[in-house]
C-alpha cells in the first residue's frame, strides 16, 4: 500500500475528526477516579461519541475488538480491553480514542493517573509525553521518518527507559491504519522522506523496565514481560509546507497545533 497524500478538503475533515477525538479525552477526564471500572469509562465514551458527537467508535468490532476504546492499565502496554475491575489509587491508565467522522479517522491517547502517582509513574509519564513532543518537533517536509524514531529513542533511553518495538505509529485517513509505519526508534536520515499532505500518528510506548512484551490469551492485551509500568501518548498530525499541524491537541496541553515550545520536550 502506498502513502496517500491528503488534499486540503481531506485535511479539513481530519482536523474535525481529530478535534472530536480530543474532546472525548477531555470529557472522560473527570471520571477517571478510584473505584471506577474501565467498562464504565468505555460506556461513557461510547455514549458521548455515538449520541453527542454523532461519531463512530473506530475500535468497536475492528478485527473483532469488543469495545469502543482501549484502556491500558499499569503494565499493560496497549490494546487493553475495558472490563469490570475497579481502578485503585496509584493506577495509571492509557485511554486510546479513535473516532470516525465523515469517513475520516481521528486517533489519540492520553495517560491518566488515579489519585496520586508514584514518583516512578510520574517520571515515566512525563518522559513519554516529552518523547512524543520531541518526535513531533522533528516533522517537516524533507525530514525522514528515522529522524522521528531516533529522537524518541535517544531521549527515552537517556532516562534509562526502553522503547516498545513491536508497535508503532501509522498513516491514517479514510483508513484506520495505512502507510507509513512510524517507528519510535531508529537512525537519523533513514526511512521515508516526509512530504506535505502526509497524515500519520506518533504514539511512543515506553516501559520503565525492559522493552520486551507479550500478548495475553485474549489476543489483544499487550503487557510488559517483566511487569514493569508502561506509558503511551498519541497524536494524529499532518505534514504542512513549513512543519506540522497536530489535529488532536487537548485543552490541558501547553502546545499549539503547529508549535511545541522546546522547554516542553527537553530534560
Amino acid at each position: 500500500m502506498s502513502i496517500t497524500l491528503k488534499t486540503p478538503p481531506e485535511i479539513e475533515k481530519m482536523r474535525v475528526a481529530g478535534r472530536l477525538a480530543a474532546e472525548v479525552l477531555e470529557m472522560i477526564r473527570e471520571y477517571v477516579v478510584p473505584g471506577v471500572t474501565t467498562e464504565e469509562l468505555n460506556q461513557r465514551c461510547h455514549d458521548f461519541m455515538v449520541n453527542t458527537q454523532k461519531t463512530i467508535p473506530a475500535p468497536l468490532n475492528y478485527h473483532g475488538f469488543p469495545k469502543s476504546i482501549c484502556t491500558s492499565v499499569n503494565q499493560t502496554v496497549c490494546h487493553g480491553i475495558p472490563n469490570h475491575k475497579k481502578l485503585k489509587k496509584g493506577d495509571i491508565v492509557n485511554i486510546d480514542i479513535t473516532v470516525i467522522k465523515d469517513e475520516f479517522h481521528g486517533d489519540t491517547s492520553e495517560m491518566f493517573v488515579v489519585g496520586e502517582p508514584s514518583i516512578l509513574a510520574k517520571r515515566l509519564i512525563d518522559t513519554t509525553q516529552k518523547a512524543l513532543y520531541l518526535g513531533i518537533s522533528m516533522v517537516k517536509p524533507g525530514a525522514r521518518l528515522g529522524d522521528i524514531g531516533h529522537a524518541i529513542q535517544k531521549f527515552a533511553e537517556s532516562r534509562r527507559y526502553s522503547i516498545v518495538r513491536e508497535y508503532c505509529g501509522h498513516g491514517i485517513g479514510r483508513v484506520f491504519h495505512e502507510e507509513p509505519q512510524v517507528l519510535h526508534y531508529g537512525e537519523p536520515n533513514t526511512g521515508t522522506t516526509l512530504e506535505e499532505g502526509m497524515t500519520f500518528t506518533i504514539e511512543p510506548m515506553i516501559n520503565a523496565g525492559k522493552r520486551n512484551v507479550k500478548t495475553l490469551a485474549d489476543d489483544w492485551t499487550v503487557v510488559t514481560k517483566d511487569r514493569s509500568l508502561s506509558a503511551q501518548f498519541e497524536h494524529t498530525l499532518t505534514v504542512t509546507s513549513t512543519g506540522f499541524e497536530i489535529f488532536t491537541v487537548r485543552d490541558n496541553e501547553a502546545i499549539e497545533a503547529t508549535h511545541i515550545p522546546p522547554e516542553l520536550y527537553k530534560s
